[in-house]
C-alpha cells in the first residue's frame, strides 16, 4: 500500500516548523509504537527542537526508522529505564488505545508529562483517573488531535477565526471517511473494547475541531449513531457513526464517520469541514483536492469582500509542537490547555454512549 492511502501510518511533511529551543534544551522520550500516529508526534517535537533520547518499543521494525532519523537515541528494554531518567521532560505514546491512559499515570507519577495519540481514553472512568493524576502530580496528560495539529490547513482555519476572518462561529460540519485496509490492521482495531468504539476513536479528532473552531468550552449531544453498515465479518467493527452536538457558545456542530474511502482515491481519506460564521465561511480540504493535482491543505474562504483559496502546504508548519515543548519548560498552556484535552475527550464517550443507547 501506498503512503498516500495508508492512513495509520500517515506522517504529515512540513518544511515551515521551526525550533523554539537550543539542542539539548528539551529532552523526551517515546514508547507504545501501537499506532503510526506516534512518528508524527515524534516528528513534530523533534522538529521543534526536541532530542528523543530514548524509545521503548520491544519490535524493533516499528522503530528502526526512527533510529536512523534520531542518532543517539537508545532503545531500552524496560519502560522503567525512561521513567527512572530525571533528563526526561515528556513522553510520547501511541500504545492501544485502551491502554493509553494506564501509560499516562505511570509517565506523571514519575514527574513527567505526557502526550499521547488520540483517543486518550476508552471510557469516561479512565478521563476521572487522568483528571484526578493531573491535579495531584500537577503534570499534563495532552493529546495529539492530528487532524487538526498535523494538518497545516486545519490549523491555519482556527488561526483565522480567532483573527476574525468570518466573524462569530454559527456551524461546523466535519466529513472524515477513512481507508479501511482490513487485512493491514492489527487485531485490537476489531476489538470495541480496546479501541473505544469509532465516535470515542477517530470522533475525537472531530469534537477537538468543534471546540477550537467554535471558541466553546462545553457541548450537549443532540443525536449520535454508531453501526457497522457492511462489515459483518468483522463484528467489532463500527464502519460508520455520526453525531450532532450544540455548543456553549449556541453553534451548532455535526460530524460523520466512516471506514468508507473509495478504493479509486489517492489518498487514505477525504477528510473536510464546512464552517458558517456571521461574517463569512470556510471549506477545509485536509489531504487532497479531488479530481485536481493541486493538492490538499487548502482552505476556501469567502467573506464579505472577496472569496480566496489560500494553500497552506509548507507555509504554516506544526506550532503545537514548539508550544507544547514551551508549556512543559515554562510550565505554562499557550498549545492546548488541560480542559480543552480532556473535554475533546469527553465529549467524544458520550457521543458514542449516546449512539450505543446509553446515553
Amino acid at each position: 500500500m501506498s503512503g498516500q492511502r495508508d492512513g495509520m501510518n500517515y506522517v504529515p511533511e512540513s518544511g515551515a516548523t521551526e525550533a523554539v529551543v537550543a539542542p539539548g534544551d528539551f529532552v523526551f522520550a517515546a514508547s507504545h509504537f501501537d499506532h503510526g500516529h506516534i512518528y508524527g508526534q515524534i516528528g513534530g517535537l523533534t522538529g521543534a527542537g526536541g532530542r528523543l533520547k530514548y524509545i521503548y518499543e520491544p519490535d524493533a521494525s516499528r522503530h528502526n526508522s526512527v533510529l536512523e532519523q534520531n542518532p543517539g537515541c537508545t532503545v531500552v528494554e524496560h519502560f522503567e529505564q525512561i521513567l527512572e531518567d530525571d533528563e526526561v521532560k515528556l513522553v510520547t505514546s501511541a500504545a492501544v488505545p485502551c491502554d493509553r491512559c494506564a501509560v499516562g499515570l505511570q509517565v506523571m507519577d514519575a514527574g513527567k508529562d505526557y502526550l499521547t495519540d488520540k483517543s486518550p481514553f476508552t471510557t469516561l472512568d479512565q478521563l476521572e483517573q487522568a483528571k484526578q493524576k493531573v491535579a495531584q502530580s500537577g503534570q499534563k496528560y495532552m493529546v495529539c488531535y492530528s487532524e487538526r495539529l498535523l494538518n497545516e490547513s486545519g490549523y491555519h482555519t482556527g488561526e483565522l477565526i480567532r483573527q476574525g476572518a468570518i466573524g462569530k462561529v454559527l456551524s461546523v460540519i466535519n466529513l472524515a471517511p477513512h481507508n479501511l485496509a482490513a487485512h493491514t490492521r492489527p487485531a485490537w482495531f476489531f476489538d470495541k473494547a480496546r479501541y473505544g468504539g469509532i465516535l470515542t476513536d477517530i470522533g475525537s479528532h472531530q469534537f477537538e475541531q468543534f471546540l477550537t473552531y467554535t471558541g466553546a468550552t462545553d457541548g450537549v449531544v443532540n443525536f449520535a449513531r454508531v453501526a457497522n453498515l457492511g462489515n459483518p465479518e468483522y463484528p467489532g467493527l463500527e464502519d460508520f457513526g455520526e453525531a450532532s452536538l450544540t455548543m456553549d457558545t449556541g453553534a451548532s456542530c455535526y460530524c460523520r464517520l466512516d471506514w468508507w474511502n473509495p478504493a479509486g482515491l489517492r489518498s487514505w481519506g477525504d477528510g473536510r469541514t464546512f464552517i458558517v460564521g456571521t461574517k463569512g465561511s470556510i471549506e477545509i480540504r485536509k489531504y487532497i483536492d479531488v479530481a485536481r493535482e493541486t493538492g490538499g491543505n487548502r482552505i476556501f474562504l469567502v467573506d464579505g469582500e472577496t472569496e480566496q483559496e489560500i494553500a497552506c502546504s509548507g507555509k504554516v508548519g506544526f506550532p503545537y509542537f514548539g508550544q507544547l515543548i514551551l508549556d512543559v519548560l515554562n510550565r505554562t498552556e499557550n498549545a492546548m490547555t488541560q480542559a480543552h484535552a480532556f473535554k475533546a475527550a469527553e465529549l467524544s464517550m458520550r457521543a458514542q454512549a449516546a449512539g450505543e443507547g446509553q446515553g
